[in-house]
């Protein structure tokens, strides 16, 4: 199915590597010209060159900027200039008790989780009114509706951005722009995998036997979620097809979630 992205600019943030990255291949295989984005220039030189070479002829530029740094938020949206979707993806996650979490890490988390959505959906919203089309996405996840107990700081977080997409999207009535999340689930990222690596080694386990193990009893597929299955969806919601979508928070959780949610 074609999905009518050719010709559309497309940024998302946290791309160099994992979901992010996996969304900015699949729209550049539609033919979106789309913009990578990390923290460091270095990886985001690598990410764009890494993303030509996959994809011969796709349109991919980067932007490095820091989602701590409100200054270099201002400078990146100057540089970015107009698009037609802006997909909200960096974050933090850490499994960590509740109680050993301080408030300059509470404030950290809120800072670049949910402050960089703002002032990315701030800097692009405008634009996209006037133009009478566009496509704001949240990469969002099942611990923000269902906040797990180790995560209480990362699951509040997104459950904010969840309510930040959900009031977005009534700005949008009777425009062609449309603001959605994706609700993902557990899913085998390059930070994940680095982890569950890291561990397996520590216990001399295998990777794979480890990242079996993993896997929890209510998921319904009973694996991790692969990037590129994420990367679906969201390429789906960016693109003119989703047109009747808006306001809505879809689930790509595996079946994690239940299903009275």
């Amino acid at each position: 199915m074609d999905m009518q992205l050719a010709g559309k600019k497309i940024f998302i943030s946290g791309s160099t590597q994992g979901i992010g990255y996996s969304v900015a291949a699949a729209c550049a295989v539609e033919g979106a010209a789309v913009v990578l984005n990390g923290r460091h220039e270095q990886r985001v030189v690598e990410a764009v060159e890494r993303l030509r070479a996959s994809t011969p002829g796709a349109q991919v530029s980067g932007i490095a900027a820091d989602f701590a740094a409100p200054e270099q938020v201002r400078a990146l949206l100057e540089e970015l200039g107009p698009v037609d979707v802006l997909v909200n993806n960096v974050g933090l996650f850490d499994v960590k008790p509740f109680v050993e979490v301080p408030d300059e890490e509470w404030l950290r988390y809120f800072d670049i989780n949910v402050m960089s959505a703002v002032r990315l959906s701030r800097g692009v919203l405008d634009g996209m009114l006037a133009n009478g089309w566009g496509r704001i996405i949240f990469i969002g996840t099942e611990s923000a509706v269902d906040v797990p107990g180790d995560m209480v700081h990362y699951g509040a977080t997104k459950a904010a951005g969840l309510a930040l997409s959900n009031g977005l999207a009534k700005l949008t009535k009777g425009t062609g722009v449309t603001v959605n999340t994706v609700l993902g689930g557990p899913t085998y990222s390059d930070g994940v995998a680095s982890t569950v690596e890291r561990i397996a080694t520590a216990q001399g386990l295998s990777p794979q036997d480890l990242k079996s193990s993993l896997v929890r009893d209510t998921s319904l597929i009973q694996r991790f979620i692969e990037p590129c299955e994420i990367a679906n969806l969201v390429t789906f919601l960016a693109s003119p097809r989703s047109s009747a979508t808006n306001g809505a928070a879809i689930r790509a959780d595996g079946g994690v979630l239940p299903t009275t949610l």
